[in-house]
């Protein structure tokens, strides 16, 4: 047994799909569904039941999940406590980013840093969400910068920091009638077709589609999806639809795109860091005080 096999029993589980965790880890389908199979045949039990559409754990599966993130949450801890000894600590901070929501502040962010930490290099990772937790729990990322899930318990085994909040609101074409607007209903709005990310990759990005339409009927209506923020704000700047969007990713709109505020306004979303529970090191801890100074958060 590898950790690489309990990495990927992880993350299937935690997707309850073997083709979504085969794009969170990079890996085709195939070769990830050998490898769950491998390690059910050398520990002699199922650990999941498997359906036309998805996985389920097993019995068996669900107390070993509880311990194979032990695992490899021990497994970081060594690394890193054996880079301590070695002195070779703080010579890499690995971070999950989120480019569209982080572009605006990181330059000054990561200026501050350099200042105050000049030995550490700082690695970015552009992961979707839920690839950046999974990174910060198995110890592949030192922290990640997120706007967390909708699920409640979605972080509980991690450390969450808010930065700061930002306002959701309509992205459409500046040709739309909409545009002219100074606000539109939630009622309006989803009468529009909608460009939407997709599901498998962007899954949070439908979790708060789906709360902020909930007492709204009917639902809106996704006419296309991309793989992408930036085919998306294209798509909706050609006037395919339009698409629920944030107020920090303003600067990159451009002309052809207007971000028109909702009535009544969705709760805004935070977006903060995440790092594994327990004492930060210097070099985790830096970067956040220089993060909040660069995204404006109070002290």
């Amino acid at each position: 047994m590898e950790l690489r096999h309990l990495r990927y029993f992880v993350a299937v589980a935690e997707m309850e799909n073997v083709s979504r965790a085969a794009l969170k880890l990079h890996v085709s389908q195939p070769a990830l569904s050998k490898q769950i199979s491998d390690l059910e045949d050398q520990i002699g039990f199922s650990l999941l039941e498997r359906t036309a559409k998805s996985v389920r754990l097993t019995e068996a599966g669900r107390a070993f999940l509880e311990e194979a993130r032990a695992i490899l949450k021990h497994a970081g801890d060594a690394v890193l406590k054996g880079r301590a000894v070695a002195g070779k600590f703080e010579t890499e901070l690995r971070v999950g980013d989120w480019p569209l929501g982080t572009g605006r502040f990181m330059p000054a962010l990561l200026h501050a840093y350099q200042q105050a930490m000049p030995n550490v290099h700082v690695k970015l990772h552009d992961w979707p969400v839920y690839h950046n937790i999974a990174g910060v729990r198995d110890g592949r990322l030192h922290l990640a910068i997120v706007v967390p899930p909708t699920k409640a318990n979605a972080l509980n085994d991690l450390l969450f920091q808010e930065l700061k909040t930002a306002r959701l609101c309509l992205a459409v074409s500046s040709s739309h009638p909409f545009a002219r607007r100074q606000s539109v209903s939630l009622t309006d709005a989803a009468r529009e077709p909608f460009v939407g990310l997709i599901r498998e990759s962007y899954r949070q990005y439908h979790e708060h589609l789906a709360s902020i339409f909930a007492r709204v009927n009917p639902k809106p209506r996704i006419v296309e999806e991309h793989d992408g923020w930036t085919g998306l704000f294209s798509a909706v700047g050609a006037g395919t639809g339009v698409a629920i969007s944030s107020d920090v990713f303003s600067y990159v709109f451009g002309e052809q795109v207007k971000c028109v505020r909702l009535t009544p306004e969705p709760k805004r979303v935070v977006i903060g860091i995440i790092t594994r529970k327990g004492k930060l090191s210097p070099a985790v801890d830096k970067f956040y005080q220089c993060a909040k100074k660069a995204f404006g958060a109070p002290r």
